[in-house]
């Protein structure tokens, strides 16, 4: 796996992990090292009298350290990573230790048992279940005959009135959601409390969301006229889950996706890992998401910059975007992105979507040939054809997509929705780089 320091430390939990994983990519930190055609291994010398083992499985890029860190991956990883990034000839091909051959066996052993585990499950009792369905559906329709009026309210009143109110009346309204057994809904509204109230233009941001909300409830009260993908999107964003396991046994997406981003986001205790992917030859867009407990060890690391050769399964949409990785082969560097020649596809492609769903989420995005400029107190992305889009607001990272342009036309990959967008990599020199 041929990996760059800036993908490796784009694994790092955080910076503390980062600055520790640089200080032990060093050879004389390693009493022992190894490499094979599956895994990459090292003995790091610690405080105690024993070395920690740290193994690296190189076809799925998961991580185990003997080390009593509960970071993941722990600083020790990394540095073995960095260590064999930075010096690939000091890691020689050899037979894997028992430690390493071991757990590597056991991650094959536990994947076989969840299969057999699951072809051995209890047949569900298909009538208690529709009956347990029917009742959820009717608590969330009265939660929504609620909403719709609340809705309304703000709208004969006027949104004007909106700042003054505190984030109480808001939050009341999302816990009726959640009572409601409608969490999407709820995420929705607190969405709209956290309307910056002090930007200028803040009510095109607050009428959007409210809009967003309104269709998504209205949408669920006409379920039966809808056609079957729309009818999943606004289950979907009310806060019906679907069954992962059974998802994956339906046919996949078989392709080399390309690792666009990772954006990770944390919430009372629970992080949010979003991957951004990129089908070579189905040109699709992907979003797989992880979610993390304080504490919990990740079960899922891609890194941005690298293809993966995976087959993927996309969760029922009119416009399908989030997906489930169902099998997965060895990673590769990336090459050169290929994506929209210019903001006009673009906006087409993005029109035609929002004629499906009009409710969408950010998506994202591969456009040729961008250079930032800055024009009326705002950054924009300018194509060849002269044609601007402005880049999101307070988007703190823009100057580092200045230094890497130079002034001169970027392969860029983005996120957004509408008519603001926000760069998470570009091609620079042939090579795929995190802003």
């Amino acid at each position: 796996m041929d990996l760059s320091e800036e993908q490796i430390l784009t694994l790092a939990p955080d910076e503390s992990s980062k600055k520790s994983g640089k200080d032990l990519a060093n050879p004389a930190k390693w009493v022992s090292k190894g490499i094979s055609t599956r895994a990459l291994w090292g003995e790091c010398q610690g405080s105690g009298s024993k070395p920690y083992q740290t193994q690296i499985d190189l076809t799925n890029l998961a991580f185990k350290c003997s080390c009593p860190s509960r970071k993941f991956p722990c600083k020790h990883g990394l540095g073995l990573l960095l260590l064999s990034a930075r010096q690939p000839a000091l890691f020689q091909q050899t037979e894997e230790p028992a430690w390493v051959s071991e757990w590597l066996n056991k991650r094959i052993e536990k994947e076989e048992k969840k299969i057999e585990k699951k072809e051995a499950a209890a047949p569900v009792d298909e009538a208690a279940q529709a009956k347990r369905q029917q009742a959820r559906q009717q608590k969330v329709a009265d939660g929504i005959t609620e909403l719709l009026l609340w809705i309304k309210d703000q709208v004969r009143s006027g949104i004007h009135i909106a700042p003054a109110k505190t984030p109480a009346w808001w939050e009341n309204m999302a816990r009726r959601m959640v009572d409601a057994q409608a969490p999407g809904l709820a995420g929705m509204i607190r969405t709209l409390g956290n309307t910056n109230f002090f930007r200028e233009g803040w009510q095109s941001e607050y009428i959007d969301q409210l809009l967003r909300i309104y269709l998504v409830s209205e949408g669920y009260q006409r379920l039966d006229q809808l056609d079957p993908g729309l009818k999943d999107d606004i289950n979907s964003h009310i806060g019906f889950t679907i069954n992962q396991e059974e998802l994956k046994e339906t046919e996949g997406s078989l392709d080399t996706w390309l690792v666009l981003g990772k954006q990770i986001t944390e919430d009372e205790g629970l992080t949010t890992e979003r991957y951004w992917l990129f089908g070579t030859t189905t040109r699709k867009y992907a979003l797989i998401l992880q979610f993390l407990v304080r504490g919990q060890g990740a079960q899922l690391s891609l890194t941005p910059g690298l293809f993966i050769r995976a087959e993927l399964v996309f969760f029922p949409s009119a416009a399908p975007l989030r997906a489930l990785i169902k099998r997965q082969v060895q990673a590769d560097a990336a090459g050169e992105g290929e994506g929209f020649a210019d903001w006009q596809q673009l906006t087409a492609a993005t029109a035609a979507t929002a004629g499906i769903l009009p409710f969408a989420n950010e998506r994202p995005f591969v456009v040729q040939r961008l250079i930032p400029i800055r024009h009326g107190g705002q950054w924009w992305l300018k194509d060849d054809r002269q044609t601007m889009m402005p880049v999101k607001e307070n988007f703190r990272k823009i100057w580092r997509v200045l230094a890497l342009s130079g002034g001169q036309p970027l392969n860029m990959a983005l996120i957004g929705r509408e008519k603001t967008f926000e760069p998470i990599g570009v091609w620079h020199d042939h090579q795929y780089k995190m802003i």
